[in-house]
């Protein structure tokens, strides 16, 4: 069965395409002649984080780790040190693990294809697509949440995407994507720069949109969201944070840590014996003993350094 268009499909192809042209920011992950590693860097980065978050840290791991071998030659842990305060520090053993895969089983090239991408640990169906489209130019389905957002207010008049990717969601996106390999690229970079600068979640500026004038939502009168309740996250004095507390303290030391610096960095000791936990689970904190430590203290130090890995008592 032949692909349905929208009405007007191509026309809002090209007119937010030529709108992107003019009026796309200026990021280093766009530029031409970024390699592909650097792409799937910039992916694994921005996922939950804002993009002026991400600048400094991607230009720092590409000038360390320019290619998938040399960050998996690298420990682990090594690339949790190196993560940051970007948050959600688990991406980046995720991508350490990416790169060795990609070191074993490509020759150290990131591959092109949506299934050798998809088999890479921590690349789901949108890095995938990303990838293939952003650094292969090839035609795929890309749907973060910008885009999304984009799609469900001009084509089905609503104010916000439900939770996750439905079928009916992906034919559409489906739908508006050209047939043509690189003007399908373009369209998803430039849906996604639509929805992150002007389409926005809290504050569209419809006034700015080049394709309001064929917008479902607006048409409706920008009807409200009848969902379930979008909740802005948390952050203070949640687990998160302690988390982050905890590994930062880690990170600052070339050397195992003791229980009694962790206790500095966040004094309850119910969340931080949860929050330890969770980091020991997640593979981003291992117990750790000194050489010729005598005492049964419990000491504590990123996966790969030293000492790491030596069960204490």
């Amino acid at each position: 069965m032949e692909r349905e268009t929208p009405p007007n499909g191509a026309e809002t192809v090209g007119t937010v395409v030529a709108w992107y042209d003019a009026n796309a920011r200026d990021l280093p992950w766009r530029r031409p002649g970024t390699s592909a590693w650097a792409v799937l860097v910039s992916e694994f980065m921005l996922q939950q984080t804002p993009v002026e978050r991400v600048r400094e840290p991607w230009a720092r791991w590409l000038e360390r780790w320019p290619t998938p071998a040399d960050l998996a030659a690298t420990p682990s842990g090594e690339a949790v040190r190196a993560w940051g305060r970007l948050g959600y520090p688990r991406r980046a053993l995720r991508l350490h693990g990416a790169a060795v895969a990609i070191t074993e089983r490509f020759g150290g090239e990131v591959p092109a294809d949506l299934d050798d991408l998809r088999s890479l640990p921590g690349v789901g169906s949108y890095t995938a697509a990303a990838v293939a489209s952003f650094a292969f130019g090839r035609r795929a389905v890309v749907l973060d949440t910008n885009v999304r957002r984009v799609l469900v207010r001009l084509h089905a008049g609503e104010a916000y995407p439900g939770a996750t990717p439905t079928r009916a969601e992906t034919a559409v996106a489906e739908a508006y994507l050209p047939d043509e390999p690189a003007l399908a690229a373009r369209w998803a970079v430039a849906s996604m720069e639509l929805g992150a600068v002007v389409c926005t979640a809290r504050r569209p500026r419809c006034d700015a949109c080049p394709v309001a004038d064929r917008c479902a939502w607006r048409h409706a009168g920008h009807p409200a969201w009848d969902g379930p309740p979008r909740r802005g996250q948390t952050y203070e004095g949640t687990d998160r944070q302690c988390r982050g507390a905890l590994l930062a303290v880690l990170r600052s030391s070339d050397e195992p840590v003791d229980d009694a610096e962790l206790t500095r960095a966040w004094p309850d000791a119910v969340q931080r014996e949860r929050a330890l936990g969770s980091l020991v689970h997640d593979g981003l904190v291992v117990p750790a003993r000194a050489a010729g430590m005598l005492t049964d203290e419990r000491r504590w130090a990123l996966p790969g350094g030293p000492g790491a890995g030596v069960a204490g008592p």
